[in-house]
């Protein structure tokens, strides 16, 4: 069961920047509700090394804003591991990272990536009210289907 698997969740973004903060706003509301099975992450991007974390999990999952204006005010997508054709080793790609923790620790966590749309990305400490109203859907969301779903398999999703 899901609910049993050891769990990571990693936010993405910089809460300086208004809406891009989202992944962390994410992380802050949910962590004191998460059970003991789940650790969290605060990243302003993802490097190299947090393939190495992703290993030792049996499940990622990847919060970040999202620049679109999507139908929901998000988007949960299922994350499949993808080779970069980048020249930094920093500022990768969800894929990317789950490509590193394949290839070099031969693991394979189940993986679901949760873009939240924004709309405003400039240096400011505050939500636009979008965005504080696309961040409550995706919370609404992930407690629904992740968090008070005990019975999910990672093929139900």
């Amino acid at each position: 069961m899901l609910a049993n698997k050891k769990t990571l969740i990693f936010g993405i973004g910089n809460c300086g920047r208004a809406d891009d903060g989202l992944g962390w706003a994410f992380l802050d509301k949910i962590e004191k509700s998460l059970p003991d099975n789940f650790d969290i992450e605060y990243r302003y991007q993802l490097q190299v090394e947090d393939a190495e974390l992703a290993a030792q999990y049996d499940a990622v999952y990847f919060i970040d804003a999202h620049i679109l204006k999507l139908e929901n005010g998000f988007i949960w997508e299922e994350c499949i591991a993808k080779p970069s054709d980048s020249y930094t080793s920093h500022e990768l790609e969800p894929e990317t990272i789950l490509n590193l923790t394949e290839s070099i620790y031969n693991k394979k966590p189940i993986s679901y990536s949760l873009g939240i749309s924004g709309e405003k990305f400039g240096l400011s400490l505050e939500l636009s009210k979008s965005a504080e109203n696309n961040l409550a859907k995706a919370l609404d969301f992930f407690n629904s289907n992740i968090l008070s779903q005990s019975h999910i398999t990672s093929n139900s999703f």
